[in-house]
């Protein structure tokens, strides 16, 4: 019996696309930092998905919920962006970076910072993310796992405990930058919680864990 036909699709890896071989998808995301790929049965479904956002196909392995979800969570705005940072615990570097939900397309990145702390992160992206949409007048909702970063943005402060060190300072010029961001603008982006306990990984996260 002859084994059934796949057709790959990449959204990112060194270059986007349907194919319909293993060894050609294979060497768009081997070795590729957060490549995201899937296969598919048929080449219109195949093709179709290209033209949606991997996470409507692929949502990752979250805990399971110990109860049902609230009616209140529901699903993910799609027509929005997720922000997240990373933090490596060995060498205190911290990242963070945005991705729009609808495609998966990276639309900024930053880092990595010396270091840092990831809620000085996830703080940074959220302001980054809203002073993005500012400047492309965009009212679209920003979705954060980080309570402590979406209560920081409620203050207009980071109520950080890390202490400046030579290493740290352009971080906490930037911290700086983006409090005064908040102080003297206004913004109708909805701030949101990314339920990962219903909805999976946050999209924007960096796939480290």
């Amino acid at each position: 019996m002859s084994k059934k036909r796949k057709f790959y699709v990449v959204w990112e890896g060194r270059q986007r696309g349907v194919f319909t071989e293993w060894s050609e998808c294979e060497a768009q995301i081997k070795g590729f930092p957060e490549a995201k790929y899937k296969s598919f049965d048929t080449l219109a479904e195949a093709e179709a998905a290209l033209r949606e956002n991997y996470w409507s196909f692929v949502t990752p392995k979250a805990k399971a919920p110990t109860q049902e979800p609230p009616a209140k969570v529901g699903r993910p705005n799609f027509e929005s962006i997720a922000v997240d940072a990373a933090w490596n615990t060995a060498t205190g570097d911290m990242e963070y970076q945005g991705v729009y939900i609808r495609t998966g397309q990276k639309v900024f990145h930053q880092g990595p910072f010396r270091d840092g702390t990831n809620n000085i992160g996830e703080f940074l992206a959220i302001v980054h993310g809203l002073a993005y949409l500012q400047k492309h007048n965009s009212n679209l909702p920003i979705y954060s796992d980080s309570k402590t970063a979406i209560s920081w943005i409620k203050r207009k402060h980071a109520n950080t405990k890390l202490e400046v060190t030579p290493a740290n300072k352009p971080l906490f010029e930037l911290l700086q930058r983006a409090e005064e961001w908040l102080a003297k603008n206004t913004y109708a982006n909805p701030i949101l919680k990314w339920e990962t306990e219903y909805w999976g990984e946050n999209p924007a996260d960096f796939g480290r864990k």
